[in-house]
């Protein structure tokens, strides 16, 4: 994750969300954060009352991470299903950079914290739920430039195809962190999702053609 902290606050924020999404949030106690973090405990509860709240804090801190980077993959410039394909590309290697600097596959943090805490916590999950429903927006969009421009058919629905698209993102990741391999991710999650919106060989290869590397 990218920038470094320059505050107690940060550097809380930005340990929590390391140790959680490379273990778990029930795993990671706040003994744990701020030994790594070089905070004292008193500071810890200075600006969180629990642990709870520090994660509800890392969630905010990923989805601003996370917008930044899918405001400019997902801009209404970029052909839809360029669109598709660079965001498979930056998750393809974030998992590779974690597997890399931990040895194991993480996943994805907020599915990582939801499947964990949301029936636990009423917050938590309208958290996570909120995310979900920012991140399938993007989806929603490049889906109806798709049926715009006529590489998906008129009828189709958009916010249910977007869901669906959402949960095979979310389902693949588990499934890699599951099984510690991203071999799959790497050599179906694309044609997966192309399969999933119903295009056909040719327009893949078109695209692939023009997307370049990732």
């Amino acid at each position: 994750m990218g920038r470094a902290p320059t505050d107690t606050k940060s550097k809380l924020i930005e340990t929590a969300t390391e140790l959680i999404w490379s273990s778990s949030y029930n795993a990671v106690s706040v003994d744990e954060i701020c030994a790594k973090a070089g905070v004292k405990k008193g500071s810890f509860y200075h600006y969180f009352p629990s642990k709870a709240h520090l994660a509800l804090a890392t969630m905010d801190w990923c989805m601003q991470e996370t917008k930044s980077k899918y405001d400019d993959m997902f801009s209404p410039t970029r052909p839809p299903l360029e669109r598709f394909s660079l965001m498979i590309g930056h998750i393809i290697e974030q998992q590779v950079e974690k597997y890399e600097q931990l040895g194991h596959v993480c996943g994805c943090p907020f599915a990582a914290l939801g499947t964990e805490l949301a029936a636990q916590d009423d917050i938590i999950g309208k958290k996570i739920n909120d995310i979900c429903v920012k991140k399938t927006a993007y989806y929603e969009n490049a889906i109806r430039d798709m049926v715009a421009e006529g590489m998906l058919p008129p009828e189709t629905n958009i916010k249910r195809k977007a869901d669906e698209i959402f949960a095979f993102v979310v389902g693949q990741l588990i499934m890699a962190r599951i099984r510690n391999d991203l071999d799959a991710l790497k050599r179906y999650m694309e044609k997966g999702l192309y399969d999933l919106l119903g295009l056909n060989g040719e327009e893949n290869l078109t695209v692939q053609s023009n997307k370049g590397a990732l």
